[in-house]
């Protein structure tokens, strides 16, 4: 029984929604099951998925509070350019 879990941050994706749709989970929530069976061959029925959003402010990466990282990124990417 295969059991995927997946972790976003808590932001929107489309103008005006904060955070992920439904529409957006039910449409992984599908596709998910689909690969597994179409890469493993494991019946879509066994599949369970667990979605997890988490605030930006319980997350970090590089040592820094995950805005202040991407910020930084930003950054770099734009003196880079």
């Amino acid at each position: 029984m295969p059991i995927v879990n997946i972790l976003v941050t808590r932001e929107g994706t489309a103008p005006g929604a904060d955070r992920t749709t439904a529409k957006q989970k039910a449409a992984i929530y599908h596709g998910i099951a689909d690969l597994l069976f179409d890469v493993m061959g494991k019946p879509r029925e066994d599949t369970t998925v667990i979605f997890h959003e988490h605030e930006m402010e319980d997350l970090g990466q590089g040592g820094l509070p995950l805005t202040d990282y991407r910020a930084r990124r930003a950054q770099e990417r734009q003196a880079s350019a």
